[in-house]
């Protein structure tokens, strides 16, 4: 963004236009960028009275401060002293307290004892005295990312974004809508997902005029969306701009605006951290369910929905879907329940803040709630999970017949379980006539008999390892109870194979 007073639009016909700038202007981003590069190792000062002078001989001053304030952002300045000037400053004001300082040779005076005091020349007294100021920082730096093209680019995306802060409200179509509801919603924005009359996808992103007092965190928001929209290939915006109390309208597509590839933006990956820390917790369980962030959006009447949270069973092509509905205004939220009326079959979870009063609402429409305080307890979330796996385990059983016979000598429930698509649960109550089921794997009574002539008791275990393995059984422990041994541990150096008593 630029600053407000940088911003250049135009009004005509009613309308408010950003001011862009194309290759014409190709020379002016040049002369800037060369004002930097000749001013290093000068005073800010001195690099100001540069670039007074390309305002002076461009048509708009605005616009140079502008390209200015983008190529300053990208530079180092640092206060170069000899002493440190408040150190300076302390001793010089010391010194003219002293001599009384009423004229020129007074000051000479004050600056002497000064500089006997410090243990330095007069001249670095009063070359020091105000080193600190911002005027008379010195550019060590201006080793900038932008050419002239790339310094373009990035104001006309800058300008736009200055131009969106004063918006009330944000209409976006894009051919990539997902990641823009991602951005918005990472942004903490108001948002709805609504289905054209032609059958097109468009953002609605409410301004904070018409919920609450205008703030700069949503205006910056508002800016920042811009970069994410943007970012995709083929977009349109229209937004509705406070104009000093006067409503205008300003249009935006992707033939105005595209953005450089400088001065990326790192977005968080949550839109709160109530969501974040929930993820972080679920995600660190050993469960059959895995959780996506953001899944494929979801119709609601004219609009679309775009969950918080997925949960997809590793055991069936199953996806219920979860909600995070946190502290918000009482409209959004009103549009909000209005999205879950409308969802149809759809398995929904939603987490709702207590303070809100709304779960007895959303359990009308058939939806699990979940009420919460500060942060969703990952245990009720997967309470609720589990019934939903009863059933999805005892679905998969009934589809299942009585009774399996493996084409495999050996096999572990769990191969098996994945080959016919369902949990290892649902193969309880399944019968194996052809094999023996020992611990998690089935094997062969042939394959059992084989195991019993090569074990015997007094060998060591890395050996019965070795050998159960070249038949395919990993479990070592359930195979030698089978067959009647123990292990007899020998401190660290391993184990032998003993009966069972």
């Amino acid at each position: 963004m630029l600053r407000k007073d940088h911003l250049r639009v135009s009004r005509a016909g009613g309308g408010y236009r950003p001011a862009f700038v194309d290759r014409s202007h190709r020379p002016l981003a040049a002369r800037v960028l060369g004002a930097f590069e000749a001013a290093v190792g000068d005073r800010r000062a001195t690099l100001d009275d540069r670039l007074e002078t390309l305002e002076a001989e461009a048509d708009d001053f605005k616009l140079v401060r502008g390209l200015a304030a983008l190529v300053e952002r990208e530079c180092t300045f640092e206060t170069q002293a000899t002493v440190p000037p408040d150190r300076v400053r302390r001793a010089a004001f010391e010194a003219a307290e002293t001599v009384g300082v009423t004229g020129a040779s007074e000051r000479a005076q004050a600056v002497d004892r000064a500089a006997a005091q410090l243990g330095v020349e007069p001249d670095i007294v009063d070359a020091d005295l105000y080193a600190d100021r911002e005027s008379n920082e010195i550019l060590v730096d201006a080793s900038v990312r932008f050419d002239p093209d790339t310094l373009l680019e990035q104001y006309n995306l800058s300008l736009a974004q200055t131009a969106l802060f004063d918006a009330t409200e944000v209409r976006v179509q894009s051919v990539d809508p997902k990641r823009l509801v991602s951005a918005v919603k990472r942004l903490r924005l108001m948002y709805e997902l609504r289905v054209t009359d032609d059958g097109d996808r468009e953002l609605l992103v409410t301004g904070p005029d018409t919920l609450f007092r205008r703030t700069r965190r949503y205006g910056t928001a508002f800016a920042r969306l811009l970069r994410s929209v943007a970012g995709t290939a083929e977009w349109r915006l229209e937004a509705t701009i406070d104009d000093r109390g006067t409503t205008r309208e300003l249009t935006l597509t992707d033939a105005d605006v595209s953005v450089p590839d400088v001065d990326p933006v790192v977005e968080p990956s949550f839109d709160s951290g109530v969501e974040a820390d929930f993820a972080g917790r679920f995600r660190a369980l050993d469960l059959d369910w895995s959780l996506v962030r953001e899944p494929a959006p979801l119709a609601t009447g004219s609009r679309v929905m775009i969950p918080d949270f997925s949960f997809e069973y590793a055991h069936a092509n199953v996806t219920y879907y979860f909600e995070v509905m946190g502290f918000w205004t009482p409209a959004y939220v009103e549009k909000k329940l209005e999205q879950l009326a409308d969802l149809e079959a759809v398995d929904l979870i939603v987490a709702v803040d207590e303070s809100l009063g709304v779960g007895e609402e959303i359990a009308a429409h058939d939806h699990r709630v979940i009420p919460y305080t500060d942060t969703v307890r990952v245990k009720d979330v997967v309470d609720v999970l589990q019934e939903y796996e009863t059933t999805l385990i005892e679905a998969a059983a009934d589809a299942l017949p009585d009774a399996l016979s493996p084409d495999d000598d050996v096999v572990e429930l769990e191969a098996l379980a994945d080959r016919h698509g369902v949990s290892e649960d649902a193969l309880e109550a399944v019968s194996f006539p052809d094999h023996v089921r020992v611990g998690r794997t089935l094997v062969r009574p042939a394959v059992l008999d084989r195991l019993e002539s090569i074990v015997e008791v007094g060998t060591s275990l890395s050996t019965v390892e070795s050998r159960l393995k070249e038949h395919g059984i990993d479990d070592v422990s359930a195979t030698l109870s089978w067959l009647g041994y123990r292990v007899e541990w020998e401190g660290l150096s391993g184990g032998t194979v003993r009966e069972r008593a």
